[in-house]
C-alpha cells in the first residue's frame, strides 16, 4: 500500500531542516541574517499535506513560489514571520495541495465559449430533443458565432439522456436551419451529428463510404446518411467543418480555459489529445505568456508524429473529449518535442494513442456484447478497435518506447484494454521497460484480471469514477448490464494491489469540477440514487491523492508538485471546508475558495450573495 505506510515526523523536525537550508537574505528584520523570511504564511484552518511524513500541520510558509516550511503555527511564526510577511487566516476553512489534472484536454474546454450548451442536468438543459432545438435555436439568435464561423456548433448532448433515448438525426437539426450547417457533439466525444447542410459542407452523401475505424450511420434505404456519425468517421471530416481562429479569438479561448481550471482548483492542467493545430495554440499562448496554470500536453502519435522535434508542421483541426480543436490561421512554429522542463507554463509530456471509442455511446470495444447493442447492431455486437489493421497498434506503441516517450493510451472496453496490455508487453520486450509510467487513460470496462498485468508492466490506470454518476444507470440498464457495471473504474480493486492511480474529469466530456471528481470516486452514486459498485468506492483521503500526489508523479513531477512540502511548489488551494470531515454526501457541495499558483492568487471565488 501507498498509504499510512511510512514514518510520521515531527512538524518542528520539518521547520528546522527548512529553515537550515534557506539561506540568508535581508528584508530590513534583524532575523534575516540567519535565515529567510516568508513572504506569505497561511494558518488558522485545516492543512491538508497530502504527505505521509506530516500530515498534520497548522501553518505553511511561502517564499519566492515555494513552499518554504511547514510546522506549528508557534514555530512558523516565530521563526519566519517578518515585518512584510502577510499572513493569511483561513478563518476555519482548508488548505490543500493544487489539483493536478491527470485527464482532460485543456483546448476544447475554451472552445465550449463557441457552442450551444446541451448538456443534460445538472450542467445543462438537454432532457429531450425538443429542448435541444431550442438551445441550438436561441444560440443562433444570441451569439455572432454562426454568423462569424459559418457553422452552429452545440456541445455534449446525451442520447442516454434525452426522453428519446435516441440521437438527433440530421431531420431533428434541419428544423433548426435547413441553411445553416449545424454540427452537434456527443457529450462522450466520440459521435456527432450533422444537418443535411453540415453533411453537404463535409462531403458526405449517399456514396460516401466511411473511413477506417469509423461509421456513417445509414437511413432505412441503407444508403442516405442520418446524420449521425461515430469516432473516425466523424473526426476525418471536421477540417471542412471547422472554422479558423484569429490569433486573438485563439488567446481568448486559452485564456477561457484556464479559468475554467482555476476556478476548479486546478493548478496544473492536461491537453491530453493535442493535433497539430492544438500544440500551435497552446505553444502560440505560451510565447505570448498569456498561461498562469501549467499545461502538460500529449499530442496525438499518429497525427503528429512526423512533427515530434521538428517546426512549421501543417495546421490539422481534431476532436476530442468533446469538443472540436479550432483551425488556427496565423500559428506559432510546432516544436512538438518531448520534455520534462516548462516554459512559460508548457511542455510536451509524451503522446497520445487511442485504442477504441465510448462506452456510453456505445463505440467501446468488448470482449462480450453490450447489454443492448446500439441502432442497427446485431445482439453479439461488442463494439470496434481504433486500429482494425493487424500491427497497426503494435506500430505506434513501438514507435513510442523505441523514442523513450511517455505513452497515454485511451482504452475503454476491456479487449481494447488487452490490446494495450499486449502491445505494452511487446514493446518493453524489444526496448525495456524503464520508467516509462505508460498511462490506461479510463479504463471503464478493466476486469480483475487484467489489474495485476498492468500492475507487472507498471502501466499507470488513470480511472474515471465519474461515470458512476452521470452514466451509472446508463451503463447497468443499456450499456453492460447490472452485474458487470458495478466493476467500472474499479479504484478500490486497483487500490489494494498497492498500485498508484488517478481520476479525472476528462473535460469537456463533463465540467472538470474538482469536488465532483472527489464525490463520484467516494460515493460511486448514480444520478438515481444507487450506489453502483459499493466495495469499488475509497476514502477522501485517498481521492485526494489521488487528484493531487498521484497524478503529480503520473506527470513525473511528484519532486515539485502534489503534496504541501518544503521546496515544492507553493500551488494551493483554500477550500470551504474539510473533505475528510463533512459527511461523504456533501463532498460535491464544497466550494473552492481561492486557488494560488507558485504563491500567486489565480481565483477568488465571489462571495455569496446575501439577501435582506
Amino acid at each position: 500500500m501507498y498509504l499510512n505506510t511510512a514514518r510520521k515526523a515531527k512538524p518542528s523536525l520539518i521547520v528546522a531542516f527548512a529553515i537550515v537550508i534557506s539561506g540568508c537574505q535581508s528584508n530590513g528584520d534583524v532575523r534575516s541574517n540567519f535565515f529567510t523570511l516568508a513572504d506569505t504564511i497561511y494558518m488558522g484552518g485545516d492543512i491538508i499535506t497530502v504527505n505521509e511524513m506530516q500530515p498534520n500541520v497548522e501553518a505553511v510558509a511561502v517564499k519566492d513560489g515555494k513552499i518554504l516550511a511547514v510546522g506549528t503555527r508557534m514555530e512558523i511564526e516565530k521563526t519566519l514571520k517578518g515585518s512584510q510577511t502577510r499572513i493569511i487566516d483561513l478563518a476555519g476553512k482548508t488548505l490543500i495541495p493544487g489539483f493536478v489534472d491527470a485527464h482532460s484536454h485543456f483546448i476544447n474546454v475554451g472552445f465550449q465559449s463557441l457552442s450551444a450548451n446541451l448538456l443534460p442536468p445538472p450542467d445543462g438543459p438537454g432532457v429531450n430533443i425538443a429542448v435541444l432545438q431550442k438551445s441550438l435555436t436561441d444560440f443562433m439568435v444570441s451569439s455572432s458565432t454562426p454568423r462569424d464561423y459559418g457553422i452552429l456548433i452545440g456541445f455534449n448532448y446525451d442520447d442516454s439522456q434525452l426522453a428519446e433515448k435516441r440521437h438527433p438525426t440530421r431531420q431533428d437539426l434541419d428544423a433548426v436551419s435547413a441553411t445553416v450547417p449545424i454540427l452537434v457533439i456527443h457529450q462522450s466525444g466520440h459521435l456527432a451529428v450533422l444537418n443535411s447542410a453540415g453533411l453537404a459542407k463535409a462531403g458526405i452523401a449517399a456514396d460516401t463510404e466511411a473511413p477506417s475505424g469509423g461509421v456513417i450511420r445509414r437511413e432505412a434505404d441503407g444508403k442516405t446518411p442520418n446524420g449521425v456519425l461515430e469516432e473516425n468517421g466523424f473526426y476525418a471530416y471536421l477540417p471542412k467543418l471547422l472554422p479558423q481562429l484569429t490569433t486573438d479569438q485563439l488567446l481568448e479561448q486559452v485564456e477561457a480555459a484556464q479559468k475554467v481550471y482555476a476556478a476548479n482548483g486546478i493548478t496544473t492542467a492536461q491537453e491530453g489529445r493535442a493535433m497539430t493545430s492544438m500544440s500551435d495554440s497552446l505553444f502560440f499562448a505560451a510565447d505570448h505568456k498569456k498561461l498562469a496554470i501549467d499545461v502538460v500536453s500529449y499530442p496525438d502519435l499518429v497525427e503528429t508524429a512526423a512533427s515530434l522535434g521538428k517546426t512549421g508542421q501543417k495546421v490539422m483541426p481534431f476532436v476530442e473529449g468533446g469538443m472540436p480543436t479550432p483551425q488556427v490561421s496565423d500559428p506559432s512554429l510546432a516544436r512538438i518535442q518531448v520534455s520534462r522542463n516548462y516554459v512559460n507554463h508548457l511542455r510536451v509530456g509524451g503522446a497520445k494513442l487511442t485504442f477504441d471509442g465510448s462506452p456510453q455511446g456505445k463505440t467501446a470495444w468488448f470482449t462480450t456484447p453490450y447489454f443492448q447493442p446500439p441502432e442497427g447492431q446485431n445482439a453479439d455486437y461488442v463494439g470496434y478497435p481504433a486500429f482494425p489493421n493487424p500491427g497497426e497498434a503494435q506500430k505506434w506503441v513501438d514507435l513510442t518506447y523505441k523514442n523513450n516517450w511517455q505513452l497515454l493510451v485511451h482504452a475503454n472496453g476491456d479487449a481494447a484494454i488487452d490490446e494495450l496490455i499486449k502491445t505494452v508487453g511487446d514493446a518493453q520486450k524489444k526496448f525495456g521497460a524503464g520508467d516509462r509510467r505508460t498511462v490506461l487513460i479510463h479504463g471503464q470496462y478493466l476486469r480483475a484480471d487484467q489489474i495485476p498485468q498492468l500492475q507487472a508492466l507498471g502501466i499507470v490506470p488513470s480511472l474515471y469514477p465519474m461515470h458512476t454518476f452521470y452514466w451509472g444507470d446508463w451503463h447497468r440498464q443499456s450499456v453492460a448490464g447490472p452485474e458487470r457495471a458495478e466493476f467500472i473504474s474499479p479504484t478500490g480493486a486497483v487500490l489494494k494491489t498497492g498500485m498508484r492511480f488517478t481520476i479525472h474529469s476528462d473535460a469537456p466530456v463533463t465540467f472538470p469540477n474538482s469536488m465532483r471528481v472527489l464525490d463520484s470516486a467516494v460515493n460511486r452514486t448514480t444520478r438515481t440514487g444507487y450506489v453502483l459498485g459499493p466495495d469499488q468506492r475509497i476514502s477522501p483521503e485517498v481521492a485526494l491523492k489521488a487528484m493531487t500526489l498521484w497524478p503529480a508523479w503520473q506527470h513525473f513531477e511528484e519532486a515539485s508538485k502534489g503534496s504541501i512540502e518544503a521546496g515544492k511548489l507553493a500551488d494551493l488551494v483554500i477550500l470551504s471546508a474539510n473533505p475528510m470531515k463533512v459527511a461523504p454526501e456533501t463532498i460535491k457541495d464544497i466550494q473552492i475558495v481561492e486557488t494560488i499558483k507558485e504563491g500567486k492568487t489565480i481565483y477568488t471565488a465571489k462571495p455569496p450573495k446575501t439577501t435582506d
